[in-house]
C-alpha cells in the first residue's frame, strides 16, 4: 500500500523534473493567491512555497492547493513542529526552513510532506540528511558560491538535491548550474508584494526558458 509519503516524494520528484525551481512567495496575501498561482502555472512552475511571515500564509497555502491540486504548495521559513502541523492542516506538501532544526524535519516527515531544510555547511547538511530530508536548500546563497556547490556535491549522497537560494535571477544561474545545483528557490525577482500577476507570468516564463536552455550556460 502506498503511504501518503511516498505519493508525495513521487509528485516532487515529477514536478522537480519538469522544474526544479521554486517559487518563493513571500508576502503573498490571500486574495492574490489563485491569480498569482495561475501566472505562476502558466510560467511553467510547480513547486511553490509561501513564507510564514506573510500576511495570512495558511489560507493562501489553502487557497492555492484548492485551485491547483496538481502542483506542490507549501510554506517557508518554518521553524518549529507546530508550523509543520499548520501548514499540514492547511492542506500544504513542502516544507522550507532558512534552517536545518531536526524536530521540524522529522514532524515534516512523518506527516508525509517533503522537506527542504536550509543548510550552508557539510556538518549541517549530513545531519539534515541523517534527520529524513529529502533535499538542501542551500542558504543564503550569497554566503555561498557555485564553489561551495561543487565541494558539498563532491561528499554528499549521489543524486542529492541542492537549491541554492538567495539573490539568484535568471542571468545568474549559469555558474550554479555547471557546478552541479540541481535547481534554485526564486524570491523577489520572480515575485513581491505589489507585483502584477502577468508581470510574475513574464518573469516565470524568462526563469523557465533560462533554465531549459541550462545545456548552453
Amino acid at each position: 500500500m502506498t503511504s501518503p509519503l511516498d505519493a508525495t516524494r513521487r509528485r516532487y520528484a515529477g514536478l522537480k523534473a519538469r522544474l526544479p525551481l521554486i517559487a518563493i512567495l513571500r508576502g503573498l496575501r490571500p486574495s492574490e493567491a489563485v491569480d498569482i498561482g495561475q501566472a505562476l502555472r502558466d510560467g511553467g512552475f510547480s513547486l511553490w512555497e509561501v513564507p510564514l511571515n506573510s500576511p495570512d500564509p495558511l489560507a493562501s497555502i489553502a487557497a492555492m492547493r484548492a485551485a491547483f491540486p496538481d502542483v506542490l504548495v507549501g510554506a517557508g521559513t518554518v521553524l518549529t513542529p507546530a508550523q509543520v502541523r499548520d501548514v499540514h492542516a492547511a492542506g500544504g506538501q513542502l516544507i522550507v526552513s532558512p534552517n536545518a532544526d531536526p524536530a521540524v524535519i522529522a514532524e515534516t516527515v512523518a506527516l508525509g510532506m517533503i522537506s527542504l531544510p536550509g543548510i550552508l555547511t557539510p556538518t549541517e547538511a549530513f545531519a539534515a540528511l541523517a534527520h529524513g530530508a529529502h533535499g538542501l536548500k542551500l542558504f543564503p546563497a550569497e554566503l555561498a558560491s557555485p564553489a561551495v556547490v561543487k565541494a558539498l556535491l563532491a561528499v554528499l549522497p549521489r543524486g542529492c538535491d541542492l537549491f541554492p537560494v538567495g539573490g539568484i535571477a535568471a542571468d545568474t544561474m549559469a555558474p550554479w548550474v555547471r557546478a552541479g545545483a540541481t535547481g534554485f528557490g526564486i524570491g523577489s525577482s520572480l515575485y513581491k508584494p505589489g507585483k502584477s500577476a502577468q508581470a510574475v507570468r513574464t518573469d516565470a516564463l524568462a526563469f523557465a526558458q533560462a533554465w531549459r536552455a541550462r545545456g548552453n550556460l
